[in-house]
């Protein structure tokens, strides 16, 4: 089920927008048509789609499949399929628009993706991850039906070392706009003095051949209405201008030319963009023909500094800030790879509450609305383009190798032009673990994708997600071009690496790769389990029977490291201006250890796939905030009646994280069992005691004085189901989620973890059920099933509003206990 605007209410969005602003934005997300099959015919504008299915973009077709064992992506590609889907979408254009520019905005389609406007062939684009638009004028009947097509092809398999997604997966808008217009506004700003900052604006403006005069007129706003800078250009005339140049050629208008204007605004005492306070303004530009307002943009943008230093590593408005972050691919768990805004704020402050402040994009550009997500939450961005460039990483892998050549000029630009204006973006990222290090033909090509960068953007540094730390080895570093060095692992290297790359500036692009499932534990602690051991055993390793992990940070893959050393160690450098951590969240596909089905979603994530935190979480949180922390696990439960738990008398190791204290004691069942401080190289605290039923509590103190208690008992017979929203009032929009938490609790409401249950959801009144999950990763049941058993006593339930106000009931029933019923409600 999806909610969809109906045809006609489009047409009165477009007429209203046509008639009252020079510039239209419309959401082109609504009133698509949907097949996933071949059928060529689908091209014709005449074609009969009434079979079709509805829905709204953005939309992913593969996360709606249950998993399967032999689907030809492989759990390395999540265990889900691919194929040829086929988007229609009727729409009329009002007379209004006939002498204006329209143009269709894709942020996004995976993959091969094929687009006509009533049988004309507008063009291709086989990467799936950037950016791209057709203009749509020269085909268009105004007032009349347009039939617009998309072809998407995933179908070739394997495809990807992750999950994808497959369709039209993120927004699609149409513009319409004067044939004078703003093509593009590159914003930079400097900081002058804490008094006064200057704002640079390069603006490149389509016009028409014949002359004429021009102003540009430029205000910056600090909210909607107060001007805070601005000033008009001088009038342009534009035959006397040097760089008026032909632009493009189009079929229905001729040659179309345009010019660059370039000015300084002054912003007066400014409140400066930075991660912990994200203010941003906005810039409007305007753009007036012989006195004729033909143009009015406005840009979010932030001010504010950064510099990376080879001896002290990250600036941030000249102050040291050590970068924070975690590696993000872009699925959004029980949602695929459909973008949607509210579950992506939701990751995203899950994370800020970690203390995290930085985030990697892995390993290609995220959603525009991501990014906007990041400037106004306060995370800096390195976003990265390729995961290879002409060598390929996977045999028999239909990947981006095939078509690096003819397309990475486009995309590499496409991703630089679309995310220059955000102020979270401090880092250009052009490749990840890149084949071509290892030869001579990497330098040449780093070298090329550098050069592309620096046209566009001069202003903020080029990386390389590295692996090779021996500089005459790596031919990415010899190309001399990188203004910064990233490098994947080896956290052993890293005192090691001032001397090796002289005067070099260095980041942890990737680290860890530790394994954990929520809620698993084994014995002993102490103990570090390398899963798997080696490269050679990467095909056949076994691991344990249900296909988990140790959720005590004590197993990581050959190449990797615990979450706490490799922090500790670049916690320990200056030089090495912070971390990227394997992963923030647990994400579809790439389930190693585990080569085979059912594992299909990774173990890597602090955070797991429906957006539980693992223990580890607290960890950082710990290191990274300054909030009181205290958490204890494991669970205290006993193994009785088949469920799984603690015997009598076995020996169990307690671990606690903790902050702002001197020591930690712990007590089972109101005894002592010892004191314990941590040491320069751990971050937790551990005891190993056995196990009575009861009660353990741990007390954190400093100086003396309890900082934090924390206690978990031990649970009985689960008794009850109880749902928690994340939010009980929800947007009428069609899109906002409210993120359920089902706890199966005893009598006394202790977690039960042994014991646990199918879950059946409900969900009736204005709003859908959007996906269920537990953060099991070899759990085969579809991510869009109703039905979902709870893991370690926990389970998700997602719940979407539709475009109507009104109450939405939400029931959740298990077997032998009482239904729980949470009541939300729609509105604006």
């Amino acid at each position: 089920k999806k909610y969809f605007i109906p045809v006609f209410t489009l047409l009165w969005v477009l007429q209203i927008a046509a008639a009252q602003s020079p510039r239209s934005t419309i959401n082109f997300n609504s009133g698509w048509k949907f097949l996933l099959s071949y059928d060529s015919a689908a091209i014709s504008p005449f074609y009969n789609d009434a079979k079709w299915g509805s829905l709204s973009l953005p939309h992913d077709w593969s996360i709606e499949s249950n998993f399967i064992k032999n689907a030809p992506a492989t759990n390395q590609g999540g265990s889900l399929p691919g194929g040829m889907g086929w988007y229609r979408k009727t729409f009329t254009i009002p007379a209004s628009a006939k002498n204006k520019n329209v143009f269709i905005e894709f942020d996004g389609v995976y993959k091969n993706c094929e687009v006509w406007i009533n049988g004309n062939y507008l063009g291709k684009r086989p990467y799936g991850y950037v950016n791209f638009s057709y203009e749509l004028s020269p085909y268009l009947f105004f007032d009349k039906q347009n039939v617009i097509v998309v072809k998407v092809d995933n179908s070739q398999q394997p495809d990807s070392r992750w999950y994808t997604g497959s369709g039209i997966y993120r927004d699609v808008k149409l513009t319409i706009k004067n044939r004078v217009s703003l093509k593009e506004n590159f914003i930079q700003s400097t900081i002058v003095n804490s008094n006064t900052a200057t704002v640079n604006v390069v603006s490149t403006i389509n016009t028409l051949p014949g002359g004429g005069s021009f102003v540009v007129e430029y205000s910056v706003l600090d909210g909607i209405t107060e001007v805070v800078g601005g000033v008009s250009s001088e009038q342009v005339i534009v035959s006397h201008i040097p760089n008026y140049r032909p632009a493009f050629k189009d079929k229905a208008k001729g040659l179309q030319y345009q010019f660059v204007d370039s000015v300084n605004l002054v912003v007066k005492k400014p409140l400066l963009w930075s991660v912990d306070n994200p203010k941003q303004y906005r810039l409007v530009t305007k753009i007036y023909e012989n006195g004729v307002l033909k143009d009015s943009v406005c840009n979010n943008f932030g001010i504010r500094s950064f510099s990376f230093d080879a001896q002290k590593g990250f600036f941030l408005n000249n102050q040291p800030v050590k970068i924070k972050g975690v590696c993000m691919h872009h699925d959004l768990g029980a949602l695929g790879a459909a973008f949607n805004k509210t579950a992506a704020g939701r990751q995203l402050q899950l994370l800020k509450d970690m203390g995290c402040n930085a985030i990697r994009f892995s390993h290609n550009p995220p959603a525009a609305k991501m990014l906007d997500l990041c400037d106004e939450m306060g995370f800096l961005v390195m976003d990265e383009a390729f995961d290879m460039w002409r060598k390929k990483k996977n045999k028999n892998t239909y990947d981006y190798h095939l078509n690096f050549d003819e397309w990475h000029e486009r995309d590499l630009q496409a991703m630089v032009l679309r995310d220059r204006n955000h102020p979270s973006v401090i880092m250009w990222c052009i490749g990840n673990e890149i084949r071509e290090q290892f030869d001579s033909t990497g330098t040449a090509i780093t070298k090329k994708l550098v050069d592309i960068v620096k046209q566009l953007d001069p202003t903020r540094p080029v990386t390389s997600a590295l692996t090779e730390t021996n500089p005459e080895k790596n031919f990415i570093s010899k190309a001399n071009a990188l203004d910064v060095l990233g490098f994947n692992y080896k956290y052993y290297d890293y005192p090691e690496l001032p001397k090796r790359f002289p005067n070099q500036k260095f980041i942890a692009t990737e680290t860890a790769s530790a394994l954990e499932t929520r809620g698993v534990y084994q014995m002993p602690s102490d103990s570090m389990r390398i899963w798997p051991p080696d490269y050679k055993a990467q095909d056949t390793f076994k691991g344990n029977k249900d296909f988990t992990a140790s959720a005590y940070d004590n197993t990581f893959a050959y190449w990797g490291g615990t979450h706490e050393k490799t922090w500790l160690e670049v916690k320990k450098y200056p030089h090495m201006a912070g971390i990227f951590v394997w992963s923030g969240f647990d994400f579809l596909g790439e389930p190693l250890p585990y080569p085979n089905f059912p594992a299909r979603s990774s173990y890597y994530g602090i955070v797991d796939l429906a957006g539980f935190p693992k223990d580890v979480y607290y960890m950082y949180q710990s290191e990274w905030t300054d909030k009181p922390v205290l958490h204890l696990f494991p669970h205290w439960n006993a193994a009785a009646g088949g469920s799984t738990g603690w015997t009598k008398g076995g020996m169990v190791d307690i671990w606690a994280y903790y902050n702002n204290a001197d020591e930690v004691e712990l007590f089972v069942n109101n005894r002592s069992v010892g004191k314990r401080t941590k040491t320069d190289s751990t971050l937790h605290v551990m005891w190993r005691v056995p196990f009575e039923a009861g009660a353990i509590k741990a007390v954190s103190k400093k100086n003396g004085r309890v900082v934090l208690t924390k206690e978990i008992k031990t649970a009985g017979a689960a008794a009850k189901i109880v749902l928690q929203a994340d939010k009980k009032k929800l947007k009428a929009d069609g899109t906002d989620i409210s993120f359920i938490t089902v706890k199966l609790l005893d009598a006394n409401g202790n977690l039960v973890t042994g014991s646990d249950r199918e879950i059946a959801f409900t969900v009736s009144g204005a709003g859908m059920l959007a996906g269920t999950d537990n953060g099991y990763q070899a759990d085969t049941v579809s991510l869009k099933s109703n039905k979902r058993s709870t893991w370690k006593g926990l389970a998700l339930a997602m719940v979407q509003s539709s475009l109507k106000k009104g109450n939405i009931t939400v029931t959740a029933k298990a077997a032998g206990l009482k239904p729980a019923v949470i009541s939300l409600v729609t509105g604006e």
